[in-house]
């Protein structure tokens, strides 16, 4: 008897889905349609503007990618060290020919940033962001030794420069 109460009684959330003999389902309100249905039309302007604005977007995250890898490269070179060994050698190759390889697919680069109304800067913001990438690289060559900048590591008879101090274990020697 409980049983027939529950099913006798209608929630206001219920819907059944079995079809009533008119063809729609018992408790649907009259003219809706189905979950999600809207009756009035999309308009073929809204849809292109966003999708122009979603491909600028893109553009411009294609542009922008080489300058939002500079703080990571900053702090992996400060995590590397300046010492001649296996891990900071794979950093600075690493570091180095992400922007050569990025520089050599610069006309693929180029193409993907054509639907865009501001290529130009595009590529330009693209450019700087990898030459950046490459200073880095040479920078930290630098700072370990590995670029050849003075006279005696070009010329045999020049004498190399004498060390004022040298330091072992943290104690001067």
């Amino acid at each position: 008897m409980a049983a027939a109460a529950v099913r006798g009684r209608r929630f206001k959330w219920s819907l059944e889905l079995a079809a009533a003999p008119g063809g729609r389902p018992r408790g649907a309100a009259e003219g809706r349609g189905p979950l999600g249905f809207a009756e009035r039309q999309l308009g073929e302007g809204g849809v292109h503007e966003s999708d122009k604005i979603l491909m600028e977007k893109r553009c411009w995250d294609v542009a922008l990618a080489p300058l939002k890898q500079i703080p990571m490269n900053l702090f992996i070179m400060y995590m590397a060290g300046n010492t001649i060994s296996i891990f900071p050698a794979m950093m600075v190759c690493m570091m180095g020919w992400r922007p050569l390889q990025a520089l050599m697919s610069l006309s693929a680069t180029l193409k993907a940033l054509e639907s865009s109304s501001r290529r130009a800067l595009q590529g330009l913001v693209f450019l700087v962001g990898n030459g950046l990438g490459l200073a880095l690289a040479l920078y930290k060559c630098q700072a370990m030794g590995l670029l050849p900048t003075r006279p005696s590591d070009w010329l045999a008879f020049v004498a190399p420069p004498q060390r004022m101090e040298f330091t072992g274990g943290g104690l001067i020697l």
